[in-house]
């Protein structure tokens, strides 16, 4: 079934084990997330989805990724756990799937780069 536009959008809540506890000497980075407020259910599929469904609510929950003063810090947060579902920092579990190879060919590319330049320099 799609979700039509007239009915409410049903989301799930936050996960409590999902919320990051890193800190630092500025206190949480996270306490300052607009998702923390009213729109967290955003954020999270609930079960069985439907495509348009999720489409809707991921866009939704980037906008409120967009006018967040810790994005940076959650995307991050998120690339490095890494952070299987949801919508952190702006970017969906695939997005963030798609950064993390970029990331990793990137990687290899410099360390290639790093072995020839020292071959180049004994030779």
């Amino acid at each position: 079934m799609l979700h039509s536009p007239h009915q409410p959008l049903r989301v799930a809540a936050v996960p409590p084990q999902r919320i990051p506890a890193r800190e630092d000497e500025a206190g949480p980075w996270h306490a300052e997330a607009v998702c923390r407020r009213d729109e967290a259910g955003l954020f999270f599929a609930p079960s069985k989805e439907p495509t348009a469904a999720r489409l809707s609510r991921e866009e939704a929950a980037k906008r409120v990724c967009a006018r967040c003063p810790v994005m940076v810090e959650c995307r991050e947060h998120a690339l490095l756990q890494p952070e299987p579902y949801g919508v952190w920092g702006g970017l969906t579990a695939a997005e963030r799937r798609v950064v993390l190879a970029r990331r990793r060919r990137r990687e290899v590319e410099l360390r290639k780069a790093a072995t020839a330049e020292r071959i180049a320099k004994a030779g």
